[in-house]
């Protein structure tokens, strides 16, 4: 279909003032303009925090939003979520509501990390903070009030990434038992020639330039590059993965990547649910204020939560 009217309009806007020039007004500006598309507070049962242990030993805090009507005596399934912003931006406050109407939807605890970002701390360590902080939930599931049968991982862009990343660490380590991996437009290789790189390159939200940029902070060499702990296409297999949800916006430049990621699981024997986000772009998880559209995203993670996890 063609893209949203409503998102049209957003992007047609003209620019307030001049570009942020600097890291720390990239990532004011970033988390400004996105909080800004939110809408209305979404309400669920509680919200608690919680220190898990990254990479060596360090404190990443864990925020848990339980969905609206959650039962306080049962076992719940969970998320650990890993939020996007190319590894380098955006935060666990930013995530806020897009984490409550993600626990809304799916009816599971939202666990969101609040791993280190790029470039002061490049790969490996967020993804190993992440790692951490899935190895310490799912340790301690019965003490918060979870079901260590029901833990999938997820996130959005870069956390598509990270939790892409963390399900095959999670297979090649022998690490946590995953029930299911929930990829929102995943960034999964640092490829800039696909077609839909091609196609919406610029005037579409995210730009090929930035997502440069920001495999830039994030990698430190070339092999780096080729790790598939960084860019889980390089997987020689993705065999004994759990059973997976890949969205992808129509109109983004990492659809083609999400989408291969989905035919690749499906080749190798993984259970995979893959859904083009119609009129979507990249980061409509923040757009339930720009249109009603958005929803979907949360109607479509909702739908495959549902069914795999909580039944």
């Amino acid at each position: 279909m063609s893209l949203d009217p409503h998102i049209a309009a957003f992007l047609n806007r003209p620019a307030s003032g001049p570009a942020p020039a600097t890291l720390a007004e990239i990532r004011a500006a970033t988390e400004a303009g996105l909080r800004a598309q939110h809408g209305p507070l979404q309400q669920v049962a509680w919200v608690k925090d919680f220190i898990a242990p990254g990479h060596g030993q360090h404190p990443v805090r864990v925020r848990a939003y339980a969905p609206a009507g959650a039962d306080p005596a049962a076992a719940l399934p969970a998320i650990v979520f890993a939020h996007g912003g190319g590894w380098c931006l955006c935060s666990l406050e930013l995530y806020d509501n897009p984490c409550r109407a993600l626990a809304n939807a799916t009816g599971c605890v939202v666990l969101s990390v609040d791993y280190r970002l790029a470039p002061e701390h490049k790969f490996p360590v967020p993804l190993e903070d992440f790692y951490g902080a899935l190895c310490w939930i799912s340790a301690h599931a019965e003490l918060l009030g979870l079901d260590r049968a029901r833990i999938a991982v997820g996130g959005d862009s870069a956390g598509g990434n990270l939790a892409a990343a963390a399900a095959l660490l999670a297979r090649d380590r022998g690490g946590p038992p995953l029930a299911h991996q929930l990829l929102i437009y995943p960034a999964l290789e640092a490829d800039f020639s696909t077609a839909s790189y091609q196609e919406f390159a610029q005037g579409y939200s995210l730009t090929r330039e930035i997502m440069r940029f920001c495999w830039n902070s994030y990698l430190r060499d070339d092999d780096d590059a080729a790790s598939a702990y960084a860019a889980p296409l390089r997987a020689a297999s993705l065999a004994g993965l759990p059973p997976a949800t890949v969205l992808v916006s129509e109109y983004d430049p990492l659809r083609d990547e999400g989408e291969a990621y989905a035919r690749r699981l499906r080749l190798d024997g993984v259970d995979v649910r893959c859904e083009r986000l119609a009129g979507m772009v990249h980061a409509c998880i923040h757009m339930l204020g720009v249109t009603p559209q958005a929803r979907q995203l949360f109607n479509q993670a909702g739908a495959a939560l549902r069914g795999s996890l909580v039944g």
